[in-house]
């Protein structure tokens, strides 16, 4: 009798739970597809350049219906216009299929291109929770010639933050004298509850000093400064992955659930408004984005 080979139940568990991470590696990356957190560009690019990475073994299915305003009508009109099989997967398309796909990424979502030049005036912001007064805070510390605008706010103080040092935490009839005095730089209101602005003064001496100047604020403030200081360099800080930035809003445990669930929202809409930006940081890790961002104020800049 011919002998029964059968795979081992310890290979077969390894088997399967290698399976199980690569459905949860493709459901994180089709998320950040979703959210705005990588471009669909990137993916293409992992894909093609690493037949084994997660990006290669989506299906091109999967990936189109995750792109934003994409769903299964205009899914099956892309692949039938562009010549793709819907079993086909994201490493195994031909040469003529890869730039085909390429080429309507580019057209439907055209690649964020850094403008040309430098100002001392830097702008960060970001999706609530991506950890834009941390890396202010880094910068700050490792930087002292950068002059970090020090914003005001009408929200009370988080445990550990000094008032002039993080925010200059204001009543709100402080905070409307300053609106009313013309001695904001800009401001708004975030999330439907405080205010946020940045005095003036401070930046306008730092800037007329010849220091470079650095504003952590809002998406809405961040417009604002565009339309008054137009040579201003806007960065927006990303995060590494949807689910980090869920985790790090989660772990940080100042808000309630319906408070957790309002700013995710709102960190949706505001992941949208990327392209807006000159240039794009991702924070995977503090020292290294704060690096980065300090750079766009040089001609070192990557």
């Amino acid at each position: 009798m011919a002998e029964n080979r059968t795979v081992p139940d310890v290979d077969r568990a390894a088997a399967s739970r290698r399976a199980l991470e690569r459905r949860r590696a493709r459901a994180s990356l089709k998320r950040d597809l979703a959210m705005r957190v990588t471009a669909p560009q990137a993916v293409l690019r992992q894909a093609f350049e690493d037949a084994d990475s997660d990006a290669a073994t989506m299906r091109v299915t999967d990936f189109l219906m995750a792109l934003p305003a994409i769903g299964a009508g205009k899914r099956d009109r892309v692949l039938e216009d562009l010549g793709i099989s819907p079993v086909k997967r994201l490493g195994g398309l031909g040469v003529r299929q890869r730039a085909a796909l390429t080429a309507w990424l580019d057209e439907r979502f055209p690649p964020h291109r850094p403008r040309e030049g430098r100002s001392r005036l830097l702008v960060l912001a970001g999706p609530t929770a991506v950890g834009k007064g941390t890396v202010a805070a880094h910068i700050r510390e490792t930087n002292p010639d950068l002059h970090l605008s020090v914003s005001a706010t009408t929200r009370s103080p988080r445990p550990g933050e000094v008032d002039g040092v993080h925010y200059y935490f204001l009543d709100e009839a402080e905070f409307d004298r300053l609106i009313e005095e013309g001695q904001l730089l800009e401001y708004a209101t975030v999330h439907n509850k405080h205010r946020y602005g940045t005095p003036r003064g401070p930046v306008d001496e730092a800037l007329a000093q010849g220091k470079t100047v650095l504003l952590e604020i809002d998406l809405q403030g961040a417009r604002q400064v565009r339309e008054s200081e137009p040579s201003a360099s806007l960065v927006f800080l990303l995060p590494p992955t949807w689910d980090e930035l869920v985790n790090r809003l989660v772990g940080r445990g100042t808000e309630d659930s319906e408070e957790r669930a309002r700013r995710l929202r709102t960190a949706r809409t505001e992941l949208a408004a990327q392209s807006e930006f000159d240039y794009l940081v991702v924070n995977a890790d503090v020292a290294t984005a704060a690096r980065d961002v300090v750079e766009l104020s040089s001609g070192s800049a990557r």
